[in-house]
């Protein structure tokens, strides 16, 4: 299925401003569109002010500064206190993207250098990004390792907990006891963001909810694991369900092992009319589907997305729990600040909580009739 060009458009600037400048070329390799689409996008987003380009180059508005990212300190110069702080993310994560951006606003507005490594997507990607950055002579690390599966993260966790300078995890809660629980750590409190999304279809009087969730990240574990603790303890709720929400959702990617259900039948099997979905591209997708199938959106069932990166552009704009992304990567690099200066200071968990924006795609419950 062709990506809609809004949802293409906001991935470019995704990325644009989390990189702060990006060479066309490269930006177009990264998306995986051709260079002709992503030039069309970069002049339309530049005529429109949402970016500037120049000579191959596009920048986020107000960026006047060079072509690429400042770089580290060149490998057997010192850290001194010029060095710049590394930024360590995934390769095509839009969601990460925008808690890299408010880490880096936060570092330039005081006044520090920043560099920005992006993480293949292979396992153990993320070890080679940071000993990179490490040989550049960076002082501080701020990083969203993707961890798909338990095991990527259990492998990351020695390593990790002994690179040697300051390091704040973004948007990642480390397993209880391990090695990387005493390390700084910034998260969207998710269980609270699937709380605003339960209770809010529940008030519209539904009863039979689903969950369709990826599960190839901390982030969606967490999220599934909350919604089957929230929906079994709600007296409400008469039947809910977790399933996958696509084919590659899984932590082994295609061909994961769970079984991703056909969600149309599912809910009129069960007369579910309410629905949670993660991520926005699959939530969009989902929707997408369903209508084809003769379920309307929200008149047959009610849909809250979950993440809100996009989830406002499709036809039908979804009700969406949004994590305060930018904000997660602000906090990140104020927290790391207070480490350079204090290094003997105490460990910081720190969790910010998620908003429900509610738009069209949820409404009063139907009857109790089954979908037809």
């Amino acid at each position: 299925m062709r990506e809609p060009v809004d949802v293409r458009r906001r991935r470019i600037l995704a990325v644009v401003h989390a990189r702060g400048a990006v060479k066309v070329s490269a930006l177009a390799a990264e998306l995986d569109v051709s260079a002709v689409t992503l030039r069309r996008d970069v002049e339309e987003l530049a005529r429109t002010g949402m970016l500037r380009r120049g000579h191959g180059v596009v920048r986020p508005m107000g960026d006047t500064g060079p072509a690429t990212a400042v770089p580290a300190a060149r490998s057997g110069e010192p850290a001194g206190d010029g060095a710049a702080i590394a930024l360590v993310a995934p390769e095509r994560h839009s969601y990460l993207y925008e808690t890299v951006h408010g880490a880096r606003t936060a570092l330039e507005e005081a006044g520090v250098r920043t560099a920005l490594y992006i993480a293949p997507q292979a396992a153990g990607a993320e070890r080679a990004q940071v000993e990179r950055a490490l040989a550049a002579g960076v002082r501080g690390l701020l990083i969203a390792p993707r961890w798909r599966g338990a095991a990527d993260e259990e492998a990351d966790h020695g390593w990790l907990a002994g690179v040697g300078v300051p390091t704040v995890l973004m948007e990642r809660r480390p397993r209880p006891g391990s090695a990387l629980h005493a390390m700084d750590s910034v998260c969207s409190d998710h269980w609270y963001g699937v709380h605003l999304a339960v209770e809010h279809l529940v008030s519209l009087g539904h009863r039979r909810l689903v969950m369709a969730a990826r599960n190839d990240s901390p982030t969606a574990r967490s999220i599934r694991a909350a919604f089957a603790e929230i929906a079994a303890a709600r007296p409400e709720v008469e039947d809910w369900a977790v399933v996958l929400s696509s084919p590659n959702a899984g932590p082994g990617g295609p061909g994961t092992q769970e079984a991703v259900p056909d969600l149309t039948a599912l809910l009129r099997e069960r007369g579910m009319t309410g629905a949670v979905l993660h991520g926005d591209e699959d939530a969009l997708m989902l929707v997408q589907r369903l209508t084809e199938s003769g379920v309307q959106v929200p008149r047959d069932c009610s849909v809250v997305a979950y993440d809100d990166v996009v989830a406002a552009l499709g036809s039908t704009a979804l009700t969406a729990v949004a994590p305060p992304r930018a904000e997660i990567g602000r906090a990140a690099a104020e927290i790391l600040l207070h480490r350079l200066r204090r290094p003997a200071g105490p460990v910081r968990r720190t969790e910010l909580l998620p908003a429900l924006v509610v738009r069209g795609s949820t409404a009063v419950a139907p009857s109790a009739e089954p979908i037809v």
